[in-house]
Parts: structure tokens; C-alpha cells; sequence
């Protein structure tokens, strides 16, 4: 039985830092690092988690490429279970060059790929009826937004496995799918940038966080980047600010913030402590390129110490 299954955007990440501007032609650019790593917001957050201690599964789908073989070793070598990995022969491993700004912003080129077509399989739903977590991560992907994956998402819940939700480019509209998915939710993880776009107009995180709670999530978290943030948790605000760093790439600050959410809840931590403990993990991957950034398992786990007593 896994402590974690994160099912969603899985993709290979290439970041490069820094870059503040393109070489001309034949010219070549000495720089500092470029780093692979999984990514995206199941494949990210199922790597941090797996990092913090973690027992995790990943499901979703790659290609039958290079790139999806890079992606399968190197989940392996975290001792990440594959068995719902599964491969799509006729499209290519979704992957990201990132282009990693000295000032920490990144500029992005994406190839969509096979992450896409991940859906519920008979064997998935079984594993994470007995997981401990399940970290969703794909909603809006068309095979996980169907009237059958919400009942494949119901019947999971109803098992009594914790459900975390986050978010893959939310679209406007989006508000009838998220009224059959938050019921089923016991933590939504939107970015302050996406609760605009799923609400419309200038609305503030507070009332954000009341307008997911009523659409039926148990809890919601908003996470704000340099800002911190902010979670409507059992009917109270509780805010949690940043960690103050010297940001290097905040690639994967957003899925750390999520595995660590989850890590602190299933090491018995409060959700407001999980916030807090979040922040920290947060910022330690802000502190270097790639998925892990800066962060270590000694870390995580010391945090873990303190908060635990």
C-alpha cells in the first residue's frame, strides 16, 4: 500500500540557468547548469513527496521514447512504484525546456505529449483505494474530466483516501467541473494567478477561498508564491508567509508546496502546520535549479523533527 499516488502532468524538465537573452546566430553562451528532472505537477510533486520520506506511486502515461525511459529510470532510482506508468506508442513524452532567468523567472517551451491522455485504470482506482493519499493532478485533461472519471474520483474518496487537487492550465469555464470534482476534495491547491482565471475578474484570494469551499472542497489553500499563503480551514483564514530567500528558480515551488501538504498531514501535523512546514519546503527548492531545487531528504526530515517535537 503506497502512503501517496499522484496521478496528472507528468513531464521531463530541462532547465537551464541562467539565460537573460538568446545567443545570436552560431554564437554559444557559457552558462551554469542545466539540469532533467521528472516534473509537473503529478511527476514534481510524486519525486519532493517520495524526498520527504514518502511511500509513492505515480500514474499517468509517457511516450515510448528517450525521454520517457529517462523519466521511468530516474522515478526508479527514487524508489518511485511504476507500475501505473504506463506508455502511449503514439505520442512523445511531454517535456519543458526551461529557460531560467537570473532573477528567477522562466520563460517556458513546452511539448505537449502523451501526460495528457492519462486516465483511471481498473488497477489504478484499486491501488488508490487502499493509498493513504491521492495527489490529483490533472484536472481538465479530458479523460480525467469525464463523468466516469468523477465517479472512479468518488469512489476513491469514499474509500477513505485523502484527496488533494491542483490544477493543469485552468481554463474560463471551468466552474461546472469543479462543482462534481470539489465534493471529493479534501484540500484544493490553486495558485493566486489561476484563482482569477477560474472565477473571473479581480477577485481576492479570501473570497476565492470561500467560493471553492462552497463549490464542496473540504479545505483550500491558495498559494501565492512570494506572498506565502493563505487556507479557508475549517471555517477560519490562516496565512502563512514565504520563506525570505535569495530565489534561484521557482520552477517547482508550487508542487513542493502540494507534496509537502501532504507529507505533513500524513506525518500527523496539523494543516496549518502542514502550511508552515510547506513554506519551508517551498523555499528550500526556490534555492536551485531542477525539480528538488536545494532540498534534501536530512532536510525535510529535520523539519519534520522540529514540528513533531
Amino acid at each position: 500500500m503506497s502512503d501517496l499516488i499522484c496521478m496528472g502532468l507528468t513531464t521531463l524538465d530541462i532547465s537551464a540557468r541562467p539565460i537573460d537573452k538568446l545567443p545570436d546566430i552560431q554564437e554559444t553562451i557559457l552558462i551554469e547548469n542545466i539540469t532533467l528532472a521528472p516534473a509537473g505537477t503529478a511527476g514534481g510533486t510524486a519525486l519532493i513527496a517520495a524526498t520527504l520520506g514518502l511511500d509513492v506511486a505515480i500514474a499517468a502515461q509517457i511516450g515510448d521514447d528517450l525521454n520517457g525511459r529517462i523519466l521511468a529510470s530516474e522515478f526508479e532510482r527514487a524508489a518511485i512504484d511504476t507500475a501505473y506508468l504506463t506508455l502511449n506508442a503514439m505520442m512523445p513524452t511531454s517535456t519543458t525546456i526551461l529557460a531560467i532567468r537570473s532573477n528567477g523567472e522562466r520563460p517556458a517551451f513546452h511539448q505537449m505529449g502523451a501526460s495528457i491522455m492519462t486516465e483511471f485504470t481498473p488497477d489504478s482506482i484499486a491501488a488508490m483505494k487502499t493509498a493513504r493519499a491521492l495527489h490529483f493532478a490533472g484536472l481538465g485533461f479530458p479523460n480525467l474530466s469525464t463523468p466516469q472519471a468523477i465517479a472512479a474520483l468518488a469512489e476513491i474518496k469514499a474509500s477513505g483516501t485523502f484527496i488533494t487537487c491542483d490544477l493543469i492550465s485552468p481554463q474560463p469555464g471551468m466552474s461546472d467541473l469543479l462543482k462534481v470534482v470539489l465534493p471529493h476534495i479534501d484540500v484544493f491547491l490553486p495558485s493566486e494567478a489561476e484563482i482569477s482565471v477560474l472565477l473571473g475578474g479581480d477577485v481576492t484570494p479570501e473570497d476565492a477561498l470561500v467560493a471553492f469551499t462552497q463549490m464542496g472542497a473540504k479545505s483550500c489553500i491558495v498559494k501565492r508564491g512570494g506572498a506565502g499563503s493563505i487556507g479557508l480551514i475549517d471555517g477560519e483564514f490562516h496565512h502563512v508567509e514565504a520563506e525570505k530567500i535569495s530565489v534561484v528558480d521557482t520552477t517547482s515551488c508550487g508542487d513542493s508546496y502540494c507534496a509537502a501538504i501532504i507529507t505533513g498531514h500524513l506525518k500527523g501535523l496539523s494543516m496549518q502546520e502542514s502550511m508552515q512546514f510547506a513554506s519551508r519546503v517551498a523555499g528550500q527548492v526556490a534555492l536551485a535549479t531542477g525539480t528538488l531545487g536545494a532540498l534534501t531528504a536530512d532536510y525535510g526530515a529535520a523539519q519534520l523533527a522540529k514540528m513533531t517535537g
